[in-house]
């Protein structure tokens, strides 16, 4: 728990999740908004980010969208 005692801003979470998952963030009047390719995706990024940054998904992003079919 420790662990999250300093905050994490906004911006290195959103690159630590860009980076490490198949994602992308839109960007909606200022807001970031993660694309997703898959239901089962959305599930790791937000374990991933819960358990290494020790905030919500939505609270780094204002919503989560899946990408629509190519």
């Amino acid at each position: 728990m420790s662990a999250f005692r300093e905050a994490v801003e906004q911006d290195h979470i959103i690159q630590c999740v860009v980076n490490e998952f198949m994602c992308r963030v839109l960007w909606s009047e200022g807001r970031p908004c993660l694309e997703y390719q898959h239901e089962e995706d959305l599930k790791h990024i937000t374990a991933y980010v819960e358990a290494n940054f020790g905030v919500e998904l939505l609270d780094v992003f204002f919503t989560a969208v899946e990408s629509l079919p190519a």
